[in-house]
């Protein structure tokens, strides 16, 4: 609003005032206002934003209102990576060092290495045929030390000739070893399975390897029901089963070019006859659509009877992964038993005795400790069988074998069924012997940079657990400073 008199008028009485009678007082005229839009009339007037600015900004127009969006500075990231490329990175095995010195007195494993006991505490290197056999069957674990030396090497422990011992005495009685391999964890029990598959490569065998059961049970691979199968439904998994038909191909190429069929195979995408090679039936799964099919064509062919086979050698590890609910589910949303899936079903069955393969063979599973879940009726199974073997050893004055805890309900009557009747092998520590020899060899490969003494083989096997092999490397190998 503006005012009645202007400034100059305060010095002098108001003519308003005056007439009502009232007395203004007079002031003194300032010489500066108290306020004033003077100098905002007087500004320069505001400079267009910049063209860089303008870019960077949206004008949305809506509803006759203007409004401006920033848009988020963005940086560039790079590409990046491709499906599948940071699993290959992840599981990329790396088997030799150029850097490690070679050492002159390890020897390569020969076909009665592993079996022999005046080799054990001895380093013995995986001829190179045989790396490739083990490479295709992924039996070599991402977290294991091999890139560190110049070639692949394994320590002959009293473990694997004993294991070696049980596979070669059930070919003799033409009958299947079922054992499986327990211990603390990083004790070497993947090491001991790599160890009875290179026995059985090296001896003329069939090896059909699951790498990892976990890639069977946790739900990342396409599957679909069998058809005409009740009660319960069975599930194939045909991504994984050509995989697995891959890996046997490679692994076992020279012993399947020489084996014959003996069983017509119409139902399969090629025409299989009589004394065709059964790499030639292995060849028919082109796709993953006819892959089961082709699997189960081959198996019954390994295991057809009056026919001169060769032994058989199933083995699987991270065992906990398939004694549990699978995380896939069934057409009505339940979850499916891991034991309802037809490749572990195959599997179990074998481990519980209820496979008889014509020339014998062995049956081996590893448990992990690592990522493993905690199975408690696989946990109390295995701990009965071990209980049971000592009181076989040592008579009445053993002790019991445990017994279910009657307050706990969570108990799985189908994994202790296929538990029942196997043989448990503990792989726990190595002896002082074995670790000097194991520690010298590193020595000799430039990587234990110390004089080998009783001094330095207990300060290290103390460190390592009393033994225990994978606490030994972190406290010899992976805590270096080079």
């Amino acid at each position: 609003m503006s005012a009645s008199n202007c400034l100059r008028c305060l010095g002098r009485p108001s003519v308003a005032g005056a007439s009502r009678g009232v007395v203004v007082p007079v002031f003194a005229p300032r010489t500066a206002a108290p306020f004033s839009t003077t100098a905002v009339q007087n500004a320069l007037p505001a400079k267009p934003k910049s063209a860089e600015h303008q870019d960077r900004s949206v004008r949305v127009y809506r509803a006759g209102r203007k409004m401006t969006i920033k848009k988020k500075n963005t940086q560039d990231r790079g590409k990046p990576p491709l499906p599948g490329e940071r699993k290959a990175f992840r599981k990329k095995i790396v088997l030799s060092n150029d850097n490690a010195f070679p050492v002159p007195w390890v020897t390569e494993m020969e076909a009665s290495s592993l079996s022999n006991e005046n080799k054990v505490g001895s380093i013995v290197s995986l001829p190179p045929a045989l790396q490739d056999q083990l490479r295709a069957t992924e039996a070599f674990q991402p977290t294991q030390t091999w890139g560190l030396f110049r070639k692949p090497s394994t320590l002959i422990r009293k473990e694997t000739v004993e294991l070696t011992g049980k596979m070669e005495k059930a070919v003799e009685n033409k009958q299947t070893a079922r054992i499986v391999l327990a211990g603390e964890k990083i004790s070497g029990k993947s090491t001991m399975l790599l160890q009875a598959q290179s026995h059985a490569y090296l001896n003329n065998w069939i090896v059909i390897h699951f790498p990892d059961a976990q890639e069977l049970t946790n739900g990342s691979t396409e599957y679909a029901p069998i058809p005409n199968t009740e009660n319960p439904t069975l599930y194939m998994q045909q991504n994984y089963c050509l995989k697995l038909l891959q890996s046997i191909k490679k692994a076992n190429e020279k012993i399947l070019a020489k084996l014959l069929s003996v069983s017509n195979h119409n139902e399969l995408p090629q025409n299989i006859t009589v004394n065709q090679p059964l790499l030639s039936l292995i060849n028919a799964a082109k796709e993953a659509e006819g892959a089961w099919s082709v699997f189960q064509a081959l198996w019954s062919e390994l295991n057809a009877q009056g026919v001169n086979r060769p032994p058989i050698l199933l083995s699987m590890d991270n065992l906990p992964h398939i004694m549990k609910m699978s995380e896939y589910r069934s057409a009505s949303f339940d979850k499916i038993h891991s034991h309802d899936l037809s490749l572990v079903r195959l599997f179990t069955e074998a481990l519980a005795g209820n496979t008889r393969f014509p020339s014998g063979g062995a049956v081996i599973a590893a448990t992990n400790r690592n990522n493993g879940p905690r199975i408690p009726s696989m946990e109390l199974a295995l701990k009965q069988r071990l209980a049971e073997q000592i009181k076989a050893v040592e008579g009445e004055e053993a002790p019991e074998p445990p017994v279910r805890d009657p307050y706990f309900k969570g108990y799985d009557d189908r994994v202790e069924k296929v538990l029942k009747t196997v043989e448990v092998m503990e792989v726990n520590k190595i002896g002082k012997r074995e670790a000097r020899s194991l520690m010298e060899y590193w020595a000799a490969s430039g990587l234990l940079r110390t004089t080998v003494d009783e001094q330095v083989v207990s300060e290290k096997w103390t460190l390592g657990g009393c033994g225990v092999l994978g606490e030994m490397e972190r406290a010899a190998l992976l805590t270096m400073k080079i």
